[in-house]
């Protein structure tokens, strides 16, 4: 689940038809857990509905994978989490380290598969990462966790925190503020896409506490305009 150049969730805001509304009228009537169902359900199904879309029309900016890949051993083994159709992390990472990648999409699987098909590629919740404990040198979240329920941001965190291995790092893309919002038409699919954006005060608290040290945090321009922000983080040994 990478990023998007039009209607991006850079910011957790994007531009077409965005708001921060709780959805459908019964949304608000949902327990805690039912709209965690609901959302995930949701980005689900809308990347299923629409990954090849999306692939068409997203942008390359792999430009903070190169201080994150300088800190991964060669050879190491990389998950990239919320892997999308395989760009921009595993086709950048592919051919210098052992990369595995996970995203909620079977569809967007199946097109990372296709487009690295030497790598594996598994559907799987971040929250609930199917790998063993310290199995990775290195964890990137590129777009990814701003699609996670807000509830589920520190499973996430702790997860990444498992399996990584002790002074493993992490690169994940954090908003530039806080925000939850949804879009009932985006990119002009008649798709419902559903984001819960950690902003970066919220993104480094979440680290620390899963046993990550914050290395550091920017907030970046997009060619859209928006603010996207970045957080890379080393577990403590």
């Amino acid at each position: 689940m990478e990023s998007a150049n039009l209607n991006n969730a850079t910011q957790g805001r994007p531009k077409l038809n965005s708001r921060p509304c709780d959805g459908p009228s019964h949304f608000r009537e949902m327990t805690e857990d039912s709209r965690a169902t609901y959302q995930k359900r949701t980005v689900r199904e809308g990347y299923d509905r629409l990954a090849e879309e999306y692939d068409a029309q997203r942008s390359d900016d792999p430009d903070f994978l190169d201080d994150f890949r300088e800190r991964v051993p060669e050879g190491g083994r990389i998950l990239d989490a919320g892997c999308g159709a395989g760009r921009p992390v595993a086709e950048t990472l592919a051919e210098d380290y052992d990369l595995v990648g996970l995203d909620i999409s079977r569809e967007q699987v199946r097109l990372a598969s296709e487009r690295v098909p030497d790598e594996s590629f598994v559907q799987g919740d971040m929250a609930a990462l199917p790998l063993a404990d310290e199995s990775v040198d290195a964890v990137a979240a590129y777009h990814s966790v701003i699609h996670v329920p807000s509830t589920e941001h520190p499973a996430v965190a702790r997860e990444f925190a498992r399996v990584l291995r002790p002074n493993g790092v992490l690169l994940m893309t954090v908003g530039a503020g806080e925000w939850v919002g949804t879009n009932d038409d985006w990119l002009d699919t008649g798709v419902e896409m559903r984001w819960s954006v950690p902003g970066p005060e919220d993104g480094a608290s979440m680290l620390a506490d899963a046993g990550f040290e914050v290395l550091w945090r920017r907030v970046v321009d997009d060619e859209m305009g928006e603010k996207t922000g970045f957080v890379l983080a080393r577990k403590r040994g």
